[in-house]
């Protein structure tokens, strides 16, 4: 009987010490939840403030140096490489017509003549016009598309059901055509160029790609990399295009590349988190990134972030300079908004405290 009193007071005494820790510091009760089960499929997180690791935890079994899918957070990514291929002149401007930069892929059969007025600007803000859309699982190009030798060859023949530039509709095959710009405008592999310009400048060594059974490389997702290295892209996002003092990308195209252009009727990241203490706002497009408001009562602050399936994350809160990278395997499941719960509930009020402390 003593001994069964013990253990319920050890208990006891367990969780008041967990929730003084919670009480007194947001960042470590994250931990803390992770561990009560709260957030089963969260595998990392990694937060840098001024450019320096305030926050880095894996859970659940996945270990640091693990590489991890960042599934359609990789499309950013793509994003930044057309940004480099205009900056060094490779590509004229945003306005150049995609099928010219496929002369082997000629056309034949009934041609829509509408694919001679698709630009990189409308594959970068997800309006090409193709008949495919996976953002409310319509027609998922992708699936079709992995199953075929030469993925490039199958993105360019697909049917329009739209005039580009007119609808937004969500789709892998228009980040997938942004790397066989890339590879043809340069005249590299996507690889190399991603790794030259981008990768090493960032101190990014140890990535994998996933190509298609002819060797294209796909700029759409399927790209393995580390949470602390996504970290450094946002902290890229963060600094205009300079990353240790040097200048990788220019500030001018930062700033085209995240800006809101498209708004996505009827759609929250932190409404489908069922985040209690948030207000919903809408969620933005722009050139590969994506925009939201995270607002609560006490604070509001913008989002930059790169998104991919299963809660993968590379967020940019500029008015705090912060960057915070998730990772995780909600695949298919609403519960990969649950990095935007985290995000309002623990790391934002944070940063916020300190910033309202230091003045």
């Amino acid at each position: 009987m003593k001994l069964f009193v013990t253990l319920i007071l050890l208990i006891i005494f367990h969780k008041n010490i967990n929730a003084q820790k919670i009480a007194k510091n947001k960042l470590d009760s994250i931990s803390i939840v992770v561990e009560n089960g709260s957030y089963p499929n969260l595998e990392g997180i990694v937060a840098t403030q001024n450019g320096k690791t305030v926050y880095e935890m894996y859970f659940n079994g996945f270990q640091k140096d693990a590489l991890h899918d960042a599934r359609s957070a990789f499309k950013s990514v793509a994003g930044i490489l057309i940004g480099i291929a205009i900056d060094k002149g490779y590509i004229k401007n945003v306005h150049e017509k995609v099928y010219s930069y496929f002369p082997e892929y000629k056309p034949y059969g009934d041609w829509d003549t509408l694919k001679d007025s698709m630009t990189i600007e409308h594959l970068l803000e997800m309006k090409s016009g193709f008949d495919c859309e996976e953002w409310n699982g319509n027609k998922d190009c992708e699936s079709e598309m992995e199953t075929k030798q030469d993925w490039l060859k199958f993105c360019l023949e697909l049917p329009l059901k739209n005039k580009p530039g007119t609808q937004w509709d969500y789709t892998s095959v228009n980040a997938m055509l942004l790397g066989g710009v890339i590879a043809h405008s340069t005249q590299m592999t996507v690889t190399d160029f991603a790794d030259r310009f981008l990768l090493r400048p960032l101190g990014i060594t140890r990535y994998k790609w996933t190509k298609d059974p002819i060797g294209h490389e796909t700029s759409a997702g399927s790209f393995y990399i580390s949470t602390s290295d996504m970290n450094k892209i946002g902290q890229l996002i963060l600094n205009d295009g300079i990353y240790n003092g040097e200048r990788i990308i220019s500030q001018k195209w930062i700033k085209q590349m995240t800006k809101r252009r498209h708004k996505i009727e009827g759609f929250s990241n932190v409404g489908i988190s069922k985040n209690k203490n948030a207000i919903p706002q809408s969620t933005y497009y722009g050139y590969t990134w994506y925009n939201e408001e995270v607002k609560t009562k006490t604070f509001s602050y913008n989002i930059v972030f790169a998104s991919g399936n299963g809660g993968q994350y590379i967020m940019i809160v500029r008015d705090l300079n912060l960057v915070v990278s998730f990772t995780g395997n909600s695949y298919n499941s609403s519960k990969s908004k649950l990095p935007f719960n985290i995000l309002t509930d623990y790391i934002l009020p944070y940063f916020d405290k300190k910033k309202s402390n230091s003045k």
